[in-house]
């Protein structure tokens, strides 16, 4: 028989563990005994993979090409409509193939899914790979029958699943089966043996399954039994992603740091046997984190791991609501020494619409995670998962939600619709400029102007929204002269200085082959940068690494910018007009970028001929 386990991913570079996991159990689970008993019709088991930005009928055609005898759908809040269309149209083209159900999205209303789409056999509950080996098992044998054709067979041990029923961690139109125990994790073999389906994708991996803590609006809050896989099997997989040098690996384990003496043997490893390439991911609660691990990883080297860390608001009551232990001061003072390593990037979450936090509240707690300077800031919105705790409490908080899939918190008692929207235009603009990174020295001085960070990126989105500019999407070249005209508008005094930081941080990231339009016009300033370069053929004081290049050539693959203002220098950009001449020239090496923000590498070069500062 042939068995389609079918994945409807969000992005083309994200992948579906899942799926790779229940086949791989699968196909090592099932004895030789029972491999024996149908040599000629052995499971045949594959993968079909697809976005939910594919037309639906290419879908529909692929999967009928393959002719599957038995699909699974891995259904997820991201992907639950395309897959609710397909339900709708697949029995119309195979009617004899058996469709079953798993995933979050499926595991918390069975009765009433498969009351709505009679063409499911049924929904797998839960954990999935050892339930999955028992249908493969089922359909082998008895090939959709309901029971086995005599009793005797049975009791031989020919037929090791009589019935449906049989089968732990189901829900069929009879019911609900047993629940099903938890696996042991190192029964599950690792799924990566062949790259070739994960090139120019993300590789997911996972070291342990559960959480101990119970937020309430976290599907991990059900089940706080936290297990892990075994450090030597763990070990063993990582380096497979190390010698064949993956480019980044997610690790999915819901708090990674939960046992500090797992945490430090990884994290350990990976300092031992780092591959200079692979950069891998963790979440984590970083206020639990403890001294000997936050040395540990200020001494990894820069880009090898990132950490994302949820900590979703600042508001003390609304984290007791939503029963999340954080203590804030103890967070500030970890990400602070995170911040010392300058070799790890750190991803802050915060979530909207949160029991007993209103517009203001939030805009303390965006201020206060963004006074700790992330690489990222997420803004998130509550999604009221089913079967959460929060949804229980819908009717005691308010709660408006939408009610097909992303569940996305629409107002609350505390934060009306019109304020959610407005969060959701601060968000827009808060991915543009904060969390591209490509402003970095011009957003801190345009925050003085405004009393907090929250008001800059409020007065920022109502700019956006009154000049058309989230209808029309501006180019990514074009948000720099965007920025300049806000910066015009609420800091006119200080323009010039606006446009030099503007060009400072636009060649900072990029060897642009033409000049912004905002850029200060070079005069004299040519002259200067013509002689240094031909003074670099000859001497090669600041680009040695350029030998095999003539002045024009490293004219072209570097760039001499001058500067009236010391926009390196923070502290020293309070003046408010230039001086005549050039404070300095800043040389931008190219081949010199920095792992963690991939900033070309800077030198100052003084006009007076002196060697200058590299940084």
């Amino acid at each position: 028989m042939k068995y389609l386990l079918v994945a409807v991913n969000a992005k083309y570079i994200h992948s579906n563990p899942a799926v790779y996991s229940l086949r791989a159990y699968t196909e090592k689970h099932l004895s030789d005994k029972e491999r024996a008993e149908y040599p000629d019709d052995a499971p045949s088991i594959d993968i079909a993979e697809y976005t939910i930005n594919q037309n639906k009928l290419e879908i529909l055609e692929d999967i009928w090409r393959q002719q599957p005898d038995v699909i699974g759908f891995s259904c997820y809040i991201w992907n639950w409509q395309m897959i609710e269309e397909l339900l709708v149209e697949l029995p119309k083209l195979l009617p004899r193939t058996r469709i079953w159900l798993g995933g979050p999205e499926v595991s918390h209303d069975g009765p009433e899914l498969l009351a709505k789409y009679p063409c499911v056999t049924g929904i797998m509950v839960g954990e999935g790979e050892a339930t999955f080996c028992d249908l493969v098992t089922y359909y082998q044998y008895l090939e959709g029958q309901e029971s086995c054709p005599g009793m005797k067979e049975a009791e031989d041990k020919t037929c090791p699943v009589i019935s449906l029923k049989q089968i732990p961690g189901l829900c069929l139109r009879s019911g609900y089966t047993p629940t099903r125990e938890l696996l042991d994790l190192d029964e599950i073999p690792f799924i990566y043996e062949d790259l070739d389906a994960f090139t120019h994708r993300i590789v997911y991996y996972e070291t342990a399954r559960g959480c101990p803590y119970g937020c309430s609006y976290c599907l991990s809050a059900i089940d706080k039994q936290v297990r892990f896989r075994s450090m030597d099997k763990v070990k063993q997989e990582l380096q497979f992603f190390l010698d064949h040098r993956v480019p980044q690996v997610k690790l999915v384990d819901r708090t990674f740091n939960c046992n500090h003496t797992h945490a430090m043997e990884i994290w350990r490893y990976l300092r031992d046997h780092d591959n200079g390439v692979t950069n891998f991911h963790f979440e984590i609660a970083a206020d639990i984190l403890r001294e000997d691990e936050i040395e540990l990883l200020n001494s990894l080297r820069p880009g090898l791991a990132q950490l994302e860390i949820g900590v979703q608001t600042a508001n003390e009551d609304t984290l007791q609501a939503i029963n999340r232990r954080m203590d804030m001061e103890r967070l500030q003072q970890i990400v602070a020494s995170l911040h010392k390593g300058k070799n790890i990037h750190l991803h802050l979450d915060l979530i909207a619409g949160l029991p007993l936090e209103d517009y203001d509240s939030f805009g303390r707690s965006f201020d206060r995670v963004y006074a700790m300077r992330p690489e990222q800031l997420q803004l998130g919105f509550l999604k009221v998962l089913k079967g959460s705790p929060m949804e229980e409490k819908t009717s005691e908080y308010g709660l408006a939600y939408l009610e097909r899939p992303p569940y996305e918190v629409l107002y609350t008692k505390w934060l009306t619709y019109a304020q959610l929207r407005k969060l959701k235009t601060i968000e827009e603009v808060l991915e543009l400029y904060y969390n591209s990174n490509q402003y970095t020295h011009t957003l801190p001085v345009l925050e003085q102007v405004f009393d907090s960070p929250f008001r800059m990126y409020e007065q920022m989105a109502e700019y956006f929204d009154r000049k058309g500019y989230f209808l029309n999407s501006p180019a990514r070249a074009h948000r720099y002269q965007i920025l300049l005209d806000f910066c015009e508008e609420y800091d006119g005094g200080r323009l010039a200085l606006y446009r030099e930081l503007l060009t400072y941080d636009m060649y900072l990231r990029e060897n642009l082959k033409s000049r912004p339009v905002f850029a200060r016009e070079l005069r004299e300033e040519k002259q200067f940068i013509q002689d240094f370069y031909r003074r670099e053929q000859e001497q090669r004081e600041y680009l040695s690494a350029y030998s095999a290049y003539d002045w024009k050539q490293m004219s072209k693959m570097t760039h001499l910018e001058p500067f009236f203002y010391p926009v390196w220098d923070r502290q020293g950009m309070d003046q408010l007009l230039a001086v005549p001449e050039p404070v300095g020239y800043i040389l931008f090496d190219y081949q010199k970028r920095d792992p963690l923000t991939y900033e070309a590498a800077v030198t100052i070069i003084c006009t007076d001929k002196e060697k200058g500062d590299e940084s």
